[in-house]
């Protein structure tokens, strides 16, 4: 159980921040407790009120507040000790004087009242003035026109209105329907204002219009009360309809951003932060959208977000982001909870990886667990690179050397065996979806996959693979990387393939919207699919087979939403004009392996971190974006830079990534480290893939393993599709993937009852065990006198280790146990005996390999 976090005494310094955009009267005083901090409310040199300016948020010494929409979040905050910046705004209190000018809410939020100037004194709790701030207003009776797009239709948006479950899915919600996420204003108003004669709309009497009344729940609604009468978005919507219902002016402002203060913070454990959100316009204008934004924490557990943007940090530590969407606008804020626990030293580094990881670790706090020993990591490694159990060959000379480097010389070892390129190559060809989806596959399906298998082999560079199947042509006996086409046959599924696999992005909501969490619109994702548009089939010279070719011409693709054509663009780039006898995905090939693309590198990187450590620096491995930060943002870079460097080679990644100290860490945790889930501190079991665990067992029990069509022990690691899946309960109720999809997400790894009773009552394992050739007939073979060297065995064989001293004492009392006789059993004769003896043993041993194969320790790679 982790220790609380160890309470710092603050200095003495005292920052209070004040994010303008638009400020008032009446105290606003907090009650909460400071939970032991310890808080010098004297000093008061470092006192600094920042807004926004030309070169980001700036010191000044007063406020202005121009119009009566103008609003001001205020921050106050202090530094700890060790520098951190901590939001103090609910342990002091504000009074303004003279009263009447502006309004201060319970959150600390400024507000124009009438123009004049006034001042904002600070108190500590003990009531001593610790700040004082000047604030102007101006134009306080002055209104504008309501703007439609920028300020109506982000109120569908923050209640919900517009989401996928009430009015903004296909078809809308009870004869009102709305664009999702508000990405079509100009729909929402003709819906809103002209459909059904204007019923939802009386400007005769905008108090009883069914906009508001079902909203504050005055009329019945489906979607309950989403609004309060009176407050500030209601008076906004009443004040829209009470000027006309004006859309927006052709020469209004449009947002090109939204800034997030403050952009990160180190925080304690059951502490809050205030937010605020700043849009800005595109003629150079800013505004307080911190009431009308949207907040997503990426781990719930870690942190709650209300609705005006404060942000309360629970009892985990670790990071965790807060994603904010303002009209098609994201930013991120970024908190880091320490352990903190006090920290001495770690493993002397291997490499990049161990200085990132153990910088981290320091700055949290976390100490880091043991180095596993040599046996652990023999079988960490070989289930990680050769997705298999190590043989009693490979263990005992792993043992016997005295070599510095032989893990080193191990890494290598497995890297250039043929088990790692089926492994891999398994791995690969169900993320490239070949699937036996009609008999006629069959051919290419083998074709494909040895293809896949010989290039991790050779080790061809990964940029290399990708290019060779992006922009394959011809059939598959000559090219087998056609194969990838059988199943992405649509020029959609051609583009969400590649952009999920190669380039860690789900573009697939820009289809049909802008995408709700990243910048990628419509015209983004035709732009993209474009390169595909020229890709054609025929019918090939083997029957059921086609030939794939490029079609002469100018590649582009119609944006659905739009009935214009588009040409081709890269993600975040520029379209590109190729000539007509060009393929267009040779264009899109050479910009995915640029050194500059910031996509392709992390995204291999980070699939392969989340193979070797069961989870990923950036989470899902497949879906990149500046809303999903990775939890070691420098590691991530690092990471990309070193593959680009290397050319791109799998090998060396592999080899660096195991070779590190990180990852040879012990998966035993510390008094500090058990929850951790995001640092790396130690190593995280991981159950084995479906595939693994069915040949690990067939090797264990010495059992032949078998396929229809296929060679006797041919391994599952082996096979080159999903079809064989429908044969095998054991892949399936294990989760391996049918091909489906290019998400890795397919391939379960959560445990099932199913599960559980297979491996227990399965007859088709009893039968694996009980087997003449079998490891347990084999072992009953033996005198008595060897069982100690028998027992060991079999646990070298499942955990590369001997047993310990009171496992080996269990299966000797077993052994001993199931061996005696009756006294019926006594007057058998010699032979009768001996045949019976040997019976009692054969079922003693398996009963010893049947317990060991349902243990934790050998369905899990630890």
């Amino acid at each position: 159980m982790l220790h609380r976090f160890i309470r710092t005494t603050l200095e003495l310094s005292i920052l209070v921040i004040a994010l303008v955009n638009l400020i008032s009267h009446s105290a606003y005083s907090v009650t909460q407790e400071d939970n032991g901090l310890t808080i010098n409310w004297n000093q008061l040199e470092n006192i600094q009120v920042l807004s926004p300016g030309s070169h980001g948020y700036e010191p000044v010494k007063e406020i202005k507040l121009v119009g009566s929409d103008a609003r001001q979040q205020l921050i106050i905050q202090t530094r700890n000790i060790n520098g951190h910046p901590m939001d103090i705004s609910r342990l002091v209190s504000m009074q303004l004087s003279p009263k009447g000018i502006v309004e201060i809410d319970s959150t600390g939020r400024l507000s124009p009242v009438s123009d004049g100037k006034t001042r904002l004194y600070v108190h500590s709790p003990q009531g001593d003035i610790i700040k004082e701030l000047s604030i102007e207003v101006a134009k306080a009776e002055s209104t504008r026109p309501v703007n439609f797009i920028e300020e109506v239709v982000p109120i569908f948006t923050k209640l919900g209105c517009n989401g996928g479950g009430c009015h903004g899915k296909s078809g809308g919600q009870n004869g009102f329907r709305l664009s999702l996420l508000g990405f079509e204003p100009t729909e929402d108003f003709e819906w809103l204002v002209k459909e059904s004669r204007s019923r939802r709309i009386i400007p005769a009497a905008p108090e009883y219009s069914l906009l508001l009344t079902k909203a504050t729940g005055e009329v019945p609604h489906g979607g309950g009360k989403r609004l309060e009468k009176g407050s500030e978005d209601y008076e906004l919507l009443l004040r829209w309809i009470r000027q006309g219902m004006n859309y927006s002016k052709p020469d209004a402002p449009v947002i090109t951003d939204i800034e997030v203060y403050p952009k990160e913070r180190t925080m304690q454990k059951d502490k809050g932060q205030q937010l605020v959100v700043v849009a800005k316009y595109s003629d150079g204008s800013t505004k307080d959208v911190t009431r009308s934004a949207l907040y997503e924490a990426n781990v719930e557990e870690m942190a709650k977000i209300d609705e005006n943007g404060f942000v309360k940090i629970g009892d985990q530590p670790g990071d965790v982001a807060v994603m904010i969407r303002f009209q098609g606008k994201v930013d991120v804020f970024r908190a880091m909870i320490p352990v903190g626990a006090p920290v001495s030293k770690f493993p002397e580094p291997s490499n990049f990886i161990d200085e990132f990881v153990f910088s981290k670790l320091a700055k949290m706090g976390l100490p880091a667990s043991e180095i596993s020993d040599d046996n652990t990591f023999l079988r960490r490694v070989t289930l990680d690179i050769a997705g298999r159990l190590p043989t009693k060959e490979e263990l005992s000379a792993f043992q016997e050397s005295n070599s510095s480097d032989k893990r080193e010389l191990t890494i290598k070892r497995l890297l250039d065996s043929e088990d790692y390129a089926a492994y891999f190559a398994n791995k690969w060809s169900a993320l490239l979806r070949n699937k036996r989806s009609n008999p006629k596959n069959k051919r290419g399906n083998f074709a494909f996959h040895q293809w896949i298998l010989d290039s991790f082999h050779s080790n061809k560079p990964f940029d290399q693979f990708v290019s060779e199947i992006i922009t394959a042509q011809g059939e598959v006996q000559s090219n087998p990387a056609t194969a990838w086409y059988n199943q992405v046959n649509q020029t959609t599924e051609m583009l969400e393939d590649t952009a999920q696999l190669f380039l860690g992005t789900r573009i697939q909501c820009a289809q049909c919207h802008h995408h709700p969490y990243e910048r990628w619109s419509q015209k983004d994702y035709y732009q993209f699919s474009a390169f595909f548009s020229r890709v054609k089939k025929k019918r090939g010279l083997v029957p059921g087979e086609d030939f794939l070719y490029h079609q002469n011409g100018k590649a582009s693709a119609v944006n659905k939403k739009t009935g214009k054509p588009v040409t081709p663009a890269a993600l975040g780039s520029a379209p590109m004009t190729i000539d007509p006898e060009i393929d267009p995905r040779t264009r899109l090939a050479e910009w995915m392996k640029d050194p500059e693309n910031p996509f392709f590198a992390k995204t291999l990187a980070n699939r392969y971190w989340k193979h070797f450590f069961g989870r990923g620096l950036i989470e899902p491995e497949d879906d990149i974006r500046a809303t999903n930060p990775p939890t070691n943002p420098e590691l991530m870079d690092a990471l990309a830079e070193y593959f680009i460097s290397t050319g791109f080679d799998l090998k060396a990644l592999v080899s660096t990534i195991c070779n590190s100290k990180t990852y040879q860490l012990s998966s035993t945790p510390n008094n500090w480290n058990v929850k951790d889930r995001q640092h790396f501190s130690r190593a995280y079991p991981k159950r084995l893939p479906a595939e693994v665990l069915y040949d690990s067992i067939h090797d264990f029990a010495r059992a032949p393993s078998g396929f229809n069509g296929l060679p006797e022990n041919y391994r599952a690691v082996y096979l080159p599709d999903d079809s064989y899946n429908k044969s095998s309960y054991f892949l399936t109720v294990f989760g391996r993937p049918d091909s489906d999809s290019a998400c890795e997400c397919e391939r379960t790894a959560d445990a099932s009852l199913a599960q559980s009773l297979h491996l227990i009552n399965s007859k088709e394992l009893q039968s694996k065990l009980s087997l003449d050739t079998g490891l347990a007939a084999h072992l009953a073979k033996q005198p008595e006198e060897k069982d100690k060297q028998n027992v060991e065995l079999i646990y070298q064989t499942a955990f590369s280790r001997k047993p310990k001293s009171e496992e080996a004492e269990i299966a000797h009392l077993y052994l001993q146990k199931k061996s005696i006789l009756s006294e019926s059993d006594k007057a058998l004769d010699d032979n009768q005996r001996k045949e019976l003896i040997l019976k009692k043993r054969r079922e003693a041993f398996e009963d010893i390999i049947w317990a060991i194969l349902n243990t934790k320790e050998f369905l899990f790679n630890h």
